[in-house]
């Protein structure tokens, strides 16, 4: 855990949207989000911001993610909002591990499906090595290989899955750096 390091963003709301461009809408009010977005990277075992940056909200949170600045062997822990196939590749490439929340929408194709059960027959845990394939605006490819583990939660009761790159991890490694996460 010495190596991990969390992101995140909160929105510190404004009062006006005269300020800041905002981004979204509420569903409600149709009323537009303003506010500043704070993006935090915390290494793990120090428990102190290491890079704090201020944008508008409008701002996308993958911007954070900057693969260069990253080592082999770094572990970096975030959630869903931060993931970008080509960062993602390119942090993998440089020996970096990432374990994100994964989202609904979307697509890959499935090399490998393996579910574990417990005693009264409930999943436990299922891993799947996917494949991510997207188009990029130039005309090229990036095709992206990771692991999905999903996991019930019982506190919740409801089924999390996670993303990472690191396919050799036991299950329960990546789910207690994923729950590293919350310390942020």
């Amino acid at each position: 855990m010495k190596r991990l390091q969390i992101i995140d963003s909160t929105t510190i709301t404004l009062f006006s949207n005269l300020l800041l461009k905002g981004v979204g809408r509420h569903p409600k009010t149709e009323k537009k989000k303003g506010g500043l977005r704070v993006h935090t990277v915390i290494h793990a075992n120090e428990g102190v911001p290491s890079d704090i940056k201020f944008t508008s909200v409008a701002t996308n949170d993958t911007f954070i993610l900057r693969p260069s600045a990253l080592n082999r062997g770094d572990i970096m822990a975030m959630d869903r909002a931060y993931i970008d196939y080509e960062k993602f590749e390119q942090l993998t490439q440089r020996g970096v591990i990432y374990v994100s929340r994964m989202k609904k929408s979307l697509k890959f194709s499935i090399q490998e499906d393996v579910m574990w059960q417990n005693a009264d027959g409930l999943m436990e845990v299922r891993v799947q090595h996917v494949t991510f394939t997207k188009d990029k605006k130039d005309g090229g490819t990036i095709t992206h290989r990771a692991r999905i583990i999903t996991y019930a939660d019982v506190k919740k009761r409801r089924l999390i899955r996670l993303l990472t790159n690191d396919m050799d991890s036991d299950p329960d490694e990546i789910i207690a750096i994923y729950r590293q996460r919350w310390e942020i």
